[in-house]
């Protein structure tokens, strides 16, 4: 009789929590009834009880947190209610049923056990703060305190909350609980203690990182002006890369046009010399842009010396180049010297190098545009002049003579001629 209204509580209790608990109680569910059983069975064969309390016990386990259908307020006199209820029905005397309800409201937290039955419950309830899945299961807690609506804990505020549970609002009552989950819950204790204090110390650390940070950029703004310094410049250098790849481009592009009239065209001159015009207006157009192209990339490179007036009076720029090629390394040094140790001469520098970039730049862009016109208003005229010099091709002429006699080189003008357009 006793091993059957245990299983008929399991099962009654499982099919009552899976059909009418929330599934917002993600810790007092099934798992966690099933988890205070064994508890309570464990102690129970490390203590001398009859089989009347060991009922007891387990009837209690089971049944202590269903109440948690009805909701979280008072649910352990819920959980007695539904207790007595079903244990009526199944016509267990009126003593157990008293026992059981006692033993139901001793797992309420802030309650003290009054007799070793309570006692044992009550360390069941509480077994996992002995066990190895204690971060697990108060992790779950924390949420389902979240879920709830009831508090919303932070990571640290809830180390902190178990900390003062564990050393402050728990004690075991068992000898067999003191004995073997005490242990267990004093190394729980001091890993949250170590993580609140690993916690605290990183905090401090970034705090102080703040602090440092905060003074620095408070006693050094010029770090803002060394972005500037350093962004400018590296655009100032990438946009005169791209300038210099462009006029490349057009030079490459006028020079197989030139190698290729001059090989296919210019032969045919003699016998149709309405071509001549033509050609010679094409051939202009692509040496003016190749000129022009030369131009815009051509260096200026400046004296390369200064004077120790000139360093003292903060008139030469050392960040270029060319203005100390000629100098001698240990006047060099020593310009560079009296430099760093005048911050306004550094970012004067850095400003003169900045504005004369853009001083270059300005003139590179504007002779590519002049460039790039100068060559597209070159193939305009040239086909325009080619195709009127075919059209009035004298009387006996044939077309086909015009054409230079391999066929691949004319695709080669072409190609060449589109090519800075792609």
């Amino acid at each position: 009789m006793t091993k059957s209204i245990i299983e008929d509580a399991q099962d009654y209790v499982f099919k009552l929590l899976k059909d009418k608990l929330a599934t917002t109680f993600i810790y007092h569910n099934y798992t966690h009834t099933q988890r205070v059983l064994r508890s309570t069975r464990e102690i129970i064969e490390n203590s001398e009880l009859n089989n009347e309390e060991t009922t007891i016990l387990e009837l209690a386990a089971l049944f202590h947190d269903v109440g948690y259908i009805k909701g979280t307020d008072k649910h352990e006199a819920e959980s007695v209610k539904i207790a007595t209820a079903f244990l009526k029905e199944h016509n267990v005397d009126k003593a157990t049923i008293e026992s059981v309800s006692a033993c139901i409201m001793a797992t309420k937290f802030d309650a003290s056990p009054n007799n070793e039955l309570e006692k044992i419950i009550r360390d069941a309830d509480a077994s996992h703060f002995g066990k190895k899945y204690f971060s697990e299961a108060s992790e779950f807690l924390r949420k389902e305190l979240e879920l709830q609506g009831i508090k919303n804990y932070s990571p640290e505020e809830w180390r902190t909350e178990n900390i003062k549970v564990l050393t402050e609002k728990h004690s075991y009552y068992t000898e067999y609980a003191l004995k073997t989950w005490q242990p267990r819950k004093e190394k729980n204790l001091a890993n949250l203690m170590g993580k609140k204090k690993k916690r605290k110390k990183k905090l401090n650390v970034e705090k102080l990182k703040a602090k440092y940070k905060a003074e620095y950029k408070n006693i050094s703004p010029e770090r803002g002006v060394q972005t500037f310094y350093r962004v400018a410049l590296r655009n100032h250098i990438k946009l005169s890369d791209i300038a210099d790849t462009k006029a490349n481009i057009l030079l490459s592009v006028n020079a197989i046009i030139i190698s290729v009239v001059l090989a296919n065209l210019v032969s045919k001159l003699d016998t149709n010399p309405y071509l001549t015009w033509p050609t010679v207006i094409f051939l202009f157009f692509c040496v003016v842009s190749m000129i022009l192209s030369i131009i815009a990339t051509r260096p200026n490179v400046t004296s390369g010396e200064f004077t120790k007036e000139d360093v003292k009076n903060q008139k030469v720029n050392l960040s270029f180049f060319g203005n100390f090629h000629k100098m001698k390394l240990e006047d060099f040094e020593w310009a560079i010297k009296e430099m760093v140790q005048d911050k306004d001469y550094i970012y004067k520098a850095l400003t003169k190098d900045l504005y004369f970039l853009g001083k270059v730049l300005e003139r590179k862009y504007r002779l590519l545009r002049i460039t790039y016109t100068v060559f597209m208003f070159g193939i305009i005229v040239s086909l325009i002049s080619f195709a009127i010099a075919v059209k009035n091709i004298p009387g006996g002429v044939d077309i086909e003579d015009v054409l230079p006699d391999n066929s691949s080189s004319s695709s080669m003008i072409i190609d060449s001629t589109l090519k800075i357009y792609v």
